[in-house]
């Protein structure tokens, strides 16, 4: 298959590198990955913009090849974790605990708001993909639920029920978390 001339590609990509790059890390939590993710992504940009079809606008079809791409590599990385040995929690020689909350590393979070964002990233983490995805595009993206149905191909009362049980389920999550953090 032939590629798009390199110099029109170019255009595609600083246009929305930017935003493909901030979906990715909204979803993996993780500079490096949401990198490795956004190249895959301009990767097969590269590889089938001559075959777009206008069903949908340039920038949602790159999207949605985004949000794909990033729960690929979460998918790929469960995978992995599932086959591999079980990982210690607590330091063989202090005994200190590793692991307390979700790693989160997310240039854009001011430190003293770190522990809020581990806490509200850990409880989108246990959403449902397709609830995760909706909240994730529409609330932290800035997407609008007419683009966040299109990159997700649903209706927008898809989205809109998505939405809302995204949000009861993160009231529910959270509201566990503090009420158990104060007893």
């Amino acid at each position: 298959m032939d590629t798009l001339p390199e110099n029109n590609f170019r255009h595609v990509f600083d246009t929305n590198h930017k935003k493909v790059f901030n979906i990715c890390l909204n979803i993996l939590h993780n500079t490096e990955d949401a990198e490795d993710a956004a190249q895959e992504v301009f990767v097969e940009v590269h590889h089938s913009l001559e075959g777009f079809e206008d069903r949908s606008s340039l920038s949602t079809w790159i999207y949605r090849i985004a949000v794909n791409k990033s729960f690929d590599l979460l998918k790929a990385k469960k995978r992995k974790k599932r086959f591999a040995f079980i990982t210690q929690l607590f330091h063989p020689e202090s005994g200190e605990q590793l692991h307390d909350m979700p790693h989160f590393d997310h240039p854009g979070v001011i430190l003293e708001n770190k522990e809020r964002s581990q806490i509200l990233f850990g409880a989108i983490d246990k959403l449902a993909s397709s609830q995760k995805t909706a909240f994730i595009l529409l609330k932290i993206e800035g997407f609008s639920q007419k683009e966040t149905a299109e990159i997700m191909r649903l209706s927008e009362k898809a989205v809109e029920s998505l939405l809302q049980r995204a949000k009861e389920h993160l009231r529910t999550l959270l509201e566990n978390y503090y009420h158990e953090r104060r007893i």
